[in-house]
């Protein structure tokens, strides 16, 4: 009881601190993603809230909750449970700090719990890194890094890129690993998007999984690149609707021991999604 307590207030210290702040986000998304032997079902709640500390200085914090439910289409899979619940809550905080009108240091310490059912110290793991922006212009930078991530299923120090460029005034393009996309917005009230992505992650099982006599697992491990289209809608002052629908490719759902060997692939088919969100942004 007292370590479910703890690692809950590790996670609660950025809300604690953020009574005086102005700028902030409350969000809401559902998503969808069918195949044909594996349904994954999404619900994930944020807020977030930015600062700026000073003219050179600005700091943005991040807390959300990820439920994933694993519905099984086939009968002959390595466990007779037809679903199986994931949870992941994840805090992210950013620092950013101004050199001059040209350099930028993008600072990221990211902290995830992903666990089964029970939480446990041993399923929290630090991500994050850093990042050097130079800005060409007004209109156009790039971001050079390093980070901790887990977009291929498992914790790796990876190299990050981001080109971002304002084409005009409706139009602006990232160009970059993990991420690209690029965004128009007819008027005030619409964002259109097109988005590129890798992404992944892992969780830890409560028990080991008995695949074989002389096989088991401690973790489950999903990966895939995520193309989808986007379409943000201001319905109020304050308030956004969020629509995706998109495609996923060369999915990886995998069962792997604690060292990320894998031990069991579900062989889960490239396959589309369907995601619903509401913001409130004050």
């Amino acid at each position: 009881m007292k370590l479910k307590y703890y690692t809950t207030l590790i996670f609660m210290i950025s809300i604690l601190k953020i009574t005086a702040q102005s700028s902030y986000s409350l969000e809401l998304n559902i998503k969808t993603i069918p195949t044909a032997q594996i349904t994954k079902n999404e619900t994930e709640v944020g807020f977030s809230f930015s600062k700026d500390v000073d003219s050179k200085n600005k700091m943005t914090n991040s807390i959300g909750y990820k439920s994933t439910l694993l519905n099984y289409n086939l009968d002959n899979y390595y466990s007779a449970e037809n679903k199986n619940n994931f949870n992941r809550i994840e805090n992210n905080l950013e620092l950013s700090h101004q050199f001059n009108k040209k350099t930028a240091l993008n600072l990221e310490l990211k902290t995830v719990a992903a666990f089964e059912n029970n939480l446990d110290f041993s399923d929290v793991n630090l991500f994050g890194g850093a990042e050097f922006q130079y800005n060409f212009s007004q209109k156009s930078s790039i971001n050079l890094g390093i980070k901790r991530m887990s977009v291929f299923g498992k914790a790796q120090v990876l190299p990050t890129i981001a080109f971002y460029s304002k084409l005009n005034v409706n139009t602006s393009l990232e160009l970059g690993f993990p991420n690209t996309s690029i965004h128009y917005s007819n008027n005030d009230r619409n964002t259109f998007s097109l988005n590129n992505s890798f992404d992944g992650e892992f969780y830890k099982l409560d028990q080991s999984r008995t695949i074989s006599p002389n096989l088991s697992a401690g973790k489950i491990s999903f990966s895939q690149m995520t193309t989808a289209f986007e379409y943000e809608r201001n319905v109020d002052r304050n308030w956004f609707l969020n629509f995706q629908g998109g495609y996923q490719f060369n999915k990886k759902y995998i069962l792997t021991d604690n060292r990320g060997t894998t031990k069991f692939n579900f062989d889960a088919n490239d396959g589309y999604l369907f995601n619903i969100g509401i913001k409130y942004k004050p």
